[in-house]
């Protein structure tokens, strides 16, 4: 029967859904044994395994490694860890092949799978290849299960980074993981690297009893404001539910948004690399793009999704990447996946050199913009309505149209895109100007291409 697979957990990037809704014990461990046959077939033997801090985790846990082992492939446990650190867990231990059990930052009930495999990130049609597999329920059954072991990479995580980040001098710093499984580990890290640390929420409860663990929305961020407010601490640090993503907020309770932050980082990336690429996603400010190029670097926009960013720096070997969601990709001293915590770490041993952090952060070049904003669709209709804007649209005052992701369109002043979410039935807003004036003007001109298009669209701006 192929009705225990809802085909709803497939997304763009990973595997997700409600827990005993979607995200079923069974298919989990369907999952699990199409995964081990995958990596057999690429001639890898074992899979590492971990979870984050989510109530489900250990039952899926349980699931997914049945599954794996069912195949004859063998499983390492290496526990409760943050995304990141299953990912350098696969380089560690070399297998090259890695699950991670994670929600990220979705609601308790939720829970899922990022998957590497032979050293690349599943996503897209690598996600859907393996759900024809899971629905089948076509993975090959060993004569016997693999073997099983567990390995602790803490320790190891945490030399790896104090062997790279040297902070020039000690900070005094406000941390928020929001209850993530993050807690478990910023705080002794950056304590490691000589840094005074307050901590807010690091205690791992898969509930999130104070704030959701995401922190690209601002009220998830008010408590680490009222931190910095009311410490010592020079600046605040925070983390989403699985520890890849990166909030940063100044002693003034100003949040620096990634695209911001992908600024500081390109300047110390271009200092050690002068001429190199530097990728972002169409989702960033005009001022990153200005940013690099003024520093001697190359920059390239790129497709929304750490997926996608990921095998695009593979593919072109740039030191470092970001998209607006917080993904940063370090591929100098690191090795070139997502870490919110290692990115924090380069952040402070950027601004260990300056007397004043936040006044560094806050005279990044900014602009007049708006967060994501998210026009609801049909299933589908996202992605029909960004092709008859591209088709039909005309922007008269623009003077490009990037349409490598969705339809980002630029005017001498600021700009405005609109592109289909990978992950929900939404189209992604976003606008960004020189003032007030013109982020009207722009907004004004998508408000009538995409009413054009859809004129019952309740649109968010």
């Amino acid at each position: 029967m192929t009705s225990v697979v809802d085909p709803s957990l497939f997304k763009a990037y990973d595997i997700r859904g409600v827990v005993d809704r979607t995200l079923t014990v069974e298919a989990v461990r369907r999952i699990g044994a199409a995964l081990g046959a995958e990596a057999i077939a690429l001639g890898q033997q074992e899979i590492v395994v971990g979870r984050d801090g989510r109530l489900s985790g250990p039952k899926l846990r349980d699931a997914l490694i049945e599954g794996i082992r069912s195949t004859g492939a063998g499983v390492v446990d290496v526990g409760m860890v943050a995304t990141p650190m299953l990912y350098l867990a696969t380089q560690l231990i070399g297998t090259g092949s890695g699950v991670e059990i994670t929600g990220s930052h979705n609601p308790p009930e939720y829970n899922g799978l990022k998957m590497v495999l032979g050293g690349t990130t599943l996503y897209g049609d690598a996600i859907q290849q393996l759900r024809r597999t899971v629905e089948s329920d076509a993975a090959p059954r060993a004569a016997a299960a693999g073997p099983l072991r567990t390995a602790d990479v803490r320790d190891a995580y945490f030399q790896r980074i104090a062997g790279d980040v040297k902070l020039a001098r000690p900070m005094k710093i406000a941390v928020d993981c929001g209850n993530g499984v993050a807690g478990a580990f910023a705080p002794p890290l950056y304590r490691m690297l000589g840094c005074e640390v307050t901590e807010l929420f690091c205690e791992v409860d898969g509930r999130f009893p104070n704030h959701h663990p995401d922190p690209a929305h601002p009220e998830n961020l008010q408590d680490l404001i009222g931190a910095l407010r009311d410490t010592d601490a020079e600046i605040g640090l925070a983390f989403d539910g699985d520890g890849d993503r990166l909030g940063v907020v100044t002693k003034e309770g100003n949040i620096i948004y990634p695209d911001r932050q992908m600024m500081l980082f390109a300047r110390g990336v271009l200092q050690a690399r002068p001429g190199a690429e530097i990728i972002f996603d169409v989702k960033c400010s005009r001022n990153l793009a200005r940013e690099i190029a003024a520093h001697g670097g190359r920059p390239t926009m790129w497709r929304t999704g750490h997926s996608l960013i990921k095998a695009k720096l593979k593919e072109s070997g740039a030191p470092l990447a970001g998209e607006m969601s917080g993904h940063i990709f370090f591929n100098d001293r690191w090795p070139g996946f997502d870490d919110g915590m290692y990115a924090g770490a380069r952040l402070l041993e950027l601004l260990s050199c300056e007397a004043d952090p936040s006044a560094v952060l806050d005279a990044l070049p900014d602009a007049v913009s708006t967060p994501e904003l998210h026009l609801k669709t049909a299933e589908g209709e996202n992605v029909a309505l960004v092709e008859r804007l591209r088709r039909e649209a005309n922007f008269a005052d623009a003077r490009e149209v990037i349409t490598i992701d969705g339809v980002r369109v630029e005017y001498a002043d600021g700009f405005g895109l609109a592109r289909p979410s990978n992950t929900t039935p939404v189209l992604v807003l976003r606008f960004e100007a020189d003032d007030a004036a013109a982020l009207a003007r722009i907004q004004a001109d998508f408000r009538r291409a995409l009413l054009a298009v859809k004129p019952d669209a309740e649109l968010p701006f």
